[in-house]
Protein backbone atom coordinates (compact mmCIF):
# COMPACT_ATOMS: atom_id res chain seq x y z
CA UNK A 1 0.00 0.00 0.00
CA UNK A 2 1.63 3.31 -1.11
CA UNK A 3 1.55 6.49 1.01
CA UNK A 4 -1.46 8.10 -0.72
CA UNK A 5 -3.49 4.90 -0.56
CA UNK A 6 -2.68 4.53 3.14
CA UNK A 7 -3.81 8.10 3.87
CA UNK A 8 -7.08 7.57 2.00
CA UNK A 9 -7.64 4.30 3.84
CA UNK A 10 -7.04 5.94 7.23
CA UNK A 11 -9.37 8.82 6.37
CA UNK A 12 -12.05 6.35 5.36
CA UNK A 13 -11.59 4.40 8.60
CA UNK A 14 -11.81 7.65 10.59
CA UNK A 15 -15.08 8.57 8.88
CA UNK A 16 -16.47 5.11 9.60
CA UNK A 17 -15.48 5.35 13.28
CA UNK A 18 -16.96 8.84 13.55
CA UNK A 19 -20.26 7.69 12.02
CA UNK A 20 -20.31 4.72 14.38
CA UNK A 21 -19.75 7.07 17.32
CA UNK A 22 -22.61 9.30 16.19
CA UNK A 23 -24.89 6.29 15.93
CA UNK A 24 -23.88 5.19 19.42
CA UNK A 25 -24.56 8.63 20.91
CA UNK A 26 -27.90 8.94 19.15
CA UNK A 27 -29.08 5.64 20.61
CA UNK A 28 -28.04 6.39 24.19
CA UNK A 29 -31.30 8.21 24.90
CA UNK A 30 -34.55 6.43 24.13
CA UNK A 31 -36.94 9.21 25.06
CA UNK A 32 -40.07 9.86 23.10
CA UNK A 33 -41.38 13.28 22.28
CA UNK A 34 -42.99 14.82 25.36
CA UNK A 35 -45.80 17.00 24.10
CA UNK A 36 -46.12 20.65 24.99
CA UNK A 37 -49.77 20.78 25.92
CA UNK A 38 -52.09 23.26 27.56
CA UNK A 39 -52.10 22.99 31.35
CA UNK A 40 -54.16 24.97 33.82
CA UNK A 41 -52.53 28.09 35.23
CA UNK A 42 -52.82 26.66 38.75
CA UNK A 43 -50.97 23.50 37.66
CA UNK A 44 -48.31 25.50 35.82
CA UNK A 45 -47.73 27.78 38.81
CA UNK A 46 -47.55 24.83 41.20
CA UNK A 47 -45.06 23.09 38.93
CA UNK A 48 -43.00 26.26 38.59
CA UNK A 49 -42.87 26.55 42.38
CA UNK A 50 -41.69 22.97 42.70
CA UNK A 51 -38.84 23.28 40.22
CA UNK A 52 -37.71 26.62 41.68
CA UNK A 53 -37.25 25.31 45.23
CA UNK A 54 -33.54 25.95 46.00
CA UNK A 55 -33.17 23.54 48.91
CA UNK A 56 -30.35 20.99 48.51
CA UNK A 57 -31.27 17.30 48.24
CA UNK A 58 -30.34 16.39 51.80
CA UNK A 59 -32.91 14.19 53.55
CA UNK A 60 -33.96 14.61 57.16
CA UNK A 61 -35.54 11.92 59.31
CA UNK A 62 -37.80 12.02 62.36
CA UNK A 63 -36.85 8.51 63.43
CA UNK A 64 -33.51 6.72 63.54
CA UNK A 65 -35.14 3.65 61.96
CA UNK A 66 -36.00 5.71 58.88
CA UNK A 67 -32.42 6.92 58.55
CA UNK A 68 -31.07 3.37 58.92
CA UNK A 69 -33.44 2.17 56.20
CA UNK A 70 -32.33 5.01 53.93
CA UNK A 71 -28.65 4.20 54.47
CA UNK A 72 -29.29 0.54 53.65
CA UNK A 73 -31.06 1.62 50.45
CA UNK A 74 -28.20 3.95 49.56
CA UNK A 75 -25.60 1.22 50.01
CA UNK A 76 -27.51 -1.39 48.06
CA UNK A 77 -28.38 0.92 45.16
CA UNK A 78 -24.77 2.13 45.03
CA UNK A 79 -23.60 -1.46 44.55
CA UNK A 80 -26.16 -2.04 41.78
CA UNK A 81 -25.24 1.19 40.01
CA UNK A 82 -21.46 0.81 40.25
CA UNK A 83 -21.00 -0.47 36.71
CA UNK A 84 -22.99 2.41 35.21
CA UNK A 85 -21.56 5.21 37.38
CA UNK A 86 -18.06 4.05 38.46
CA UNK A 87 -17.06 7.10 40.52
CA UNK A 88 -18.31 6.54 44.07
CA UNK A 89 -18.80 10.18 45.06
CA UNK A 90 -20.73 10.95 41.86
CA UNK A 91 -22.81 7.81 42.37
CA UNK A 92 -23.70 8.66 45.98
CA UNK A 93 -24.60 12.26 45.12
CA UNK A 94 -26.77 10.98 42.27
CA UNK A 95 -28.59 8.49 44.50
CA UNK A 96 -29.09 11.05 47.27
CA UNK A 97 -30.72 13.32 44.71
CA UNK A 98 -32.86 10.51 43.27
CA UNK A 99 -34.13 9.62 46.73
CA UNK A 100 -34.83 13.23 47.68
CA UNK A 101 -36.60 14.23 44.47
CA UNK A 102 -38.58 10.99 44.17
CA UNK A 103 -39.84 11.19 47.75
CA UNK A 104 -40.55 14.90 47.35
CA UNK A 105 -42.78 14.12 44.36
CA UNK A 106 -44.40 11.09 46.01
CA UNK A 107 -42.78 8.61 43.62
CA UNK A 108 -41.17 5.24 44.22
CA UNK A 109 -37.39 5.48 43.91
CA UNK A 110 -37.23 2.17 42.06
CA UNK A 111 -39.68 3.40 39.47
CA UNK A 112 -37.69 6.60 38.94
CA UNK A 113 -34.46 4.61 38.52
CA UNK A 114 -36.20 2.22 36.14
CA UNK A 115 -37.44 5.17 34.09
CA UNK A 116 -33.93 6.61 33.86
CA UNK A 117 -32.53 3.25 32.81
CA UNK A 118 -34.97 3.24 29.89
CA UNK A 119 -34.72 6.94 29.07
CA UNK A 120 -31.01 7.68 29.23
CA UNK A 121 -29.12 4.67 30.55
CA UNK A 122 -28.06 6.96 33.44
CA UNK A 123 -26.18 9.30 31.11
CA UNK A 124 -26.09 12.86 32.45
CA UNK A 125 -25.57 14.47 29.05
CA UNK A 126 -27.79 12.19 26.99
CA UNK A 127 -29.75 13.92 24.22
CA UNK A 128 -32.48 12.12 22.30
CA UNK A 129 -33.18 12.57 18.59
CA UNK A 130 -36.07 14.88 19.54
CA UNK A 131 -33.92 16.97 21.89
CA UNK A 132 -34.88 15.60 25.32
CA UNK A 133 -32.05 16.12 27.79
CA UNK A 134 -30.28 14.50 30.68
CA UNK A 135 -30.97 11.64 33.06
CA UNK A 136 -34.77 11.88 32.86
CA UNK A 137 -34.87 13.16 29.27
CA UNK A 138 -36.72 16.41 29.90
CA UNK A 139 -37.76 18.38 26.83
CA UNK A 140 -36.30 21.92 26.63
CA UNK A 141 -39.71 23.58 26.37
CA UNK A 142 -40.31 22.83 30.06
CA UNK A 143 -37.63 25.33 31.03
CA UNK A 144 -39.69 27.99 29.31
CA UNK A 145 -43.09 26.82 30.56
CA UNK A 146 -42.22 26.44 34.26
CA UNK A 147 -38.58 27.47 34.64
CA UNK A 148 -36.28 30.38 33.98
CA UNK A 149 -36.01 29.76 30.25
CA UNK A 150 -32.50 28.32 30.32
CA UNK A 151 -32.59 24.78 28.86
CA UNK A 152 -28.85 24.28 29.52
CA UNK A 153 -29.70 23.80 33.20
CA UNK A 154 -31.47 20.56 32.28
CA UNK A 155 -27.99 18.99 32.19
CA UNK A 156 -27.55 19.78 35.89
CA UNK A 157 -28.26 16.69 37.96
CA UNK A 158 -30.66 18.09 40.56
CA UNK A 159 -32.44 20.35 38.08
CA UNK A 160 -33.01 17.47 35.67
CA UNK A 161 -34.28 15.11 38.36
CA UNK A 162 -36.47 17.78 39.89
CA UNK A 163 -38.09 18.59 36.55
CA UNK A 164 -38.49 14.93 35.65
CA UNK A 165 -40.01 13.83 38.95
CA UNK A 166 -42.29 16.89 39.16
CA UNK A 167 -43.52 16.45 35.58
CA UNK A 168 -44.19 12.75 36.08
CA UNK A 169 -46.08 13.51 39.31
CA UNK A 170 -48.19 16.03 37.40
CA UNK A 171 -49.00 13.46 34.72
CA UNK A 172 -49.95 10.84 37.33
CA UNK A 173 -52.33 13.34 38.91
CA UNK A 174 -53.74 14.34 35.51
CA UNK A 175 -54.38 10.66 34.73
CA UNK A 176 -56.14 10.06 38.04
CA UNK A 177 -53.34 7.84 39.37
CA UNK A 178 -53.14 5.65 36.27
CA UNK A 179 -49.39 4.98 36.08
CA UNK A 180 -49.61 3.25 32.70
CA UNK A 181 -51.14 6.31 31.03
CA UNK A 182 -48.95 8.74 32.96
CA UNK A 183 -45.76 6.98 31.84
CA UNK A 184 -46.97 6.98 28.26
CA UNK A 185 -47.70 10.68 28.52
CA UNK A 186 -44.25 11.33 29.96
CA UNK A 187 -42.74 9.60 26.95
CA UNK A 188 -45.10 11.18 24.43
CA UNK A 189 -46.65 7.80 23.60
CA UNK A 190 -49.84 7.82 25.70
CA UNK A 191 -51.97 4.74 25.14
CA UNK A 192 -49.16 2.59 23.75
CA UNK A 193 -47.76 -0.24 25.82
CA UNK A 194 -44.07 -0.39 24.82
CA UNK A 195 -42.73 2.41 26.99
CA UNK A 196 -44.75 1.81 30.19
CA UNK A 197 -43.95 -1.89 29.96
CA UNK A 198 -40.23 -1.15 29.58
CA UNK A 199 -40.22 1.13 32.64
CA UNK A 200 -42.19 -1.36 34.72
CA UNK A 201 -39.81 -4.16 33.70
CA UNK A 202 -36.72 -2.12 34.62
CA UNK A 203 -38.34 -1.02 37.89
CA UNK A 204 -37.70 -4.58 39.09
CA UNK A 205 -33.95 -3.96 38.80
CA UNK A 206 -34.19 -1.27 41.48
CA UNK A 207 -36.69 -2.68 43.95
CA UNK A 208 -35.58 -2.46 47.56
CA UNK A 209 -36.77 -4.69 50.38
CA UNK A 210 -35.71 -3.45 53.78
Amino acid sequence: MDGLTRVCFLKKQTRVCFLALLLTVSTVANAGNQKEEAIADSVRLALAKLVADPRPPKPTFDKIEERIKYLHWLGEMSDRLKRRIPDKQTRIEFLETVWYEAKRAGLDTGMVLGLMQVESGFKKYAVSIVGARGFMQVMPFWSRVVGDGDPKKLFQMQTNLRYGCSILRMYIDMEGGNLFLALGRYNGSRGRAEYPNAVLANWKNWEFKA
